[in-house]
């Protein structure tokens, strides 16, 4: 027996081994009566090749899945972390009895940074918040603006930071080490490539856990506290990763809206299904309409480049809002001011549940409502993309919600090192300090009915053309895969040539 053979054997122990039971087969026919040997079908062909994935995909790609979690785990954090940090800027010393008009603070916030150019709004949501007041200014990288916070109550300038749409610069910073890992453009392919791959994995583990035969159902949700060895880390690796599965999917589809390549194919399809995310019109010229972008960065930053050539005739942001406000938009609201041809434009940003989204664009001349576009009537598809962005961020349910994302970014963090757990003490040969465990043996694939085969390769085809660096990846991985396998069977091949001369 060749040493690819023995250590193939001796996983297969292994593998064995960590079944709980094992159901009885059929009896073996009689010696002078061979049986034909049996082409599995089913699940028990798909298993072998499920196997095979699961282990390559989760020690290759666990790495980057380790970071994509411990960054996420940061900004779940930073949500928090940025209101004790920015207290002062964010909230007021005192609450007084009413507010100055928004046009007196946007004075203050112009005295206080000379050299910006207001372009947007956001009054103060709440009585103890500040007015946020978002100017364009030299010396800002792409996507940045210069916010000016100022007390609603008496015009006094709390402080100015440099942003990055609703982000502070802790939470900005944040947002882009875990988008790119602060790397640029080049960075952004481990998200995606960890985006890409999350939902392969959590899935395939979710199918192996549920598949595996067991003497008691509750430890299919339950860890099994009297395994132990590998048996009790894959009880947890298993349970958790099924609890966990359902969430992971979710933050791999909701992560690859922003992604490069996959982003791109998402936007189109959702383009051609009609639930492109609807603008309000806000152009002083008919025909022409404001657009915006759903997915422009993770920090989901506002359209707010505007160059300056307001309107002649402008009745003022305060009668602005208070039209805004007959029509509909009451709550949290952020104000972008006329240029470029159009009108205010006033949007309800609460994103908290129940979402208020509408939108209210309004004719700086006279303060004539132009067009209103309410969530409801937002498409479904575009509804679903809104929830799950904000959902992904953390903003759906607040606090809840990121105390969920901080779990699961715990959970992807457990579960890669209990993979890697499982695969050191999987190794074949314990006394050597440098042996690792080995992957289900190669060739499974040719084990499935070609009724499986078939839709399985047709499948992987479209996923793969669809989200292109799961694709790519994969095919490296197989491409690896049989030149590592070649390599094999020669080295085989040679030690039998010279065990046959010896």
């Amino acid at each position: 027996m060749s040493l690819d053979e023995a250590q193939g054997a001796a996983a297969r122990t292994a593998d064995a081994a960590d079944t709980e039971t094992e159901t009885p087969g059929p009896r073996p026919a009689p010696a002078d009566r061979p049986a034909p040997e049996a082409r599995p079908g089913g699940w028990a062909a798909l298993r072998p090749l499920l196997l095979r994935m699961h282990f390559y995909a989760g020690l290759l790609i666990a790495p980057l899945l380790f970071l994509a979690a411990a960054t996420g785990l940061l900004y779940a954090g930073s949500w928090q972390a940025e209101k004790i940090l920015y207290a002062d800027e964010l909230t007021v010393d005192r609450v007084g009895e009413a507010a100055v008009p928004l046009s007196t603070q946007i004075a203050a916030a112009r005295h206080a940074e000379p050299e910006g150019k207001v372009v947007a709004v956001w009054p103060a949501p709440d009585a103890e918040a500040t007015t946020r007041v978002i100017m364009e200014a030299p010396g800002l990288a792409e996507g940045e603006t210069r916010t000016v916070f100022v007390d609603p109550y008496t015009a006094q300038v709390d402080g100015a930071l440099t942003t990055n749409g609703d982000a502070l610069p802790l939470r900005a910073w944040l947002s882009e080490f875990h988008a790119s890992l602060q790397l640029g453009e080049f960075g952004r392919n481990y998200s995606e490539l960890a985006a890409s791959w999350m939902w392969v994995v959590a899935l395939g583990g979710a199918a192996l856990w549920i598949g595996r035969r067991r003497t008691r159902k509750a430890h299919l949700v339950v860890p099994d506290r009297k395994a132990t060895g590998r048996r009790r880390t894959l009880s947890w690796h298993g349970t958790v990763g099924l609890w966990a599965a359902l969430g992971l999917v979710a933050l791999s589809a909701t992560g690859l809206t922003w992604s490069k390549y996959a982003g791109e194919n998402i936007g189109q399809l959702q383009d051609r299904l009609g639930g492109a995310t609807p603008s309000v019109s806000a152009s002083l010229t008919p025909g022409q309409a404001a657009g915006g972008d759903e997915h422009a960065g993770h920090v989901m930053t506002e359209d707010m480049e505007m160059p300056p050539a307001p309107p002649t005739a402008d009745i003022g942001i305060d009668r602005a809002v208070a039209a805004a406000r007959e029509a509909g938009a009451t709550e949290w609201l952020q104000v972008t001011l006329p240029a470029k041809g159009n009108g205010y434009v006033v949007k309800e940003k609460d994103r908290e549940f129940p979402v208020h989204f509408d939108t209210v664009a309004v004719d700086p001349a006279d303060g004539r409502v132009m067009d209103v576009l309410r969530f409801s009537d937002y498409p479904l598809l575009a509804k679903l993309t809104r929830f799950g962005i904000d959902l992904h961020m953390g903003q759906t349910f607040g606090l809840a919600n990121q105390i969920a994302l901080a779990a699961l970014a715990l959970a992807v963090m457990l579960l890669v090192f209990w993979g890697y757990r499982m695969w050191w003490l999987r190794r074949p040969t314990k006394d050597r300090a440098l042996s690792a465990g080995r992957a289900q043996p190669r060739g499974a694939w040719r084990k499935l009915p070609v009724t499986l085969l078939l839709p399985l390769a047709a499948a992987t085809a479209v996923v793969g053309w669809f989200v292109p660096l799961l694709g790519l990846s994969l095919v490296v991985f197989l491409a690896v895969d049989m030149l590592l396998g070649a390599l094999a069977g020669r080295r085989a091949k040679a030690e039998a040539g010279a065990g046959a001369a010896g």
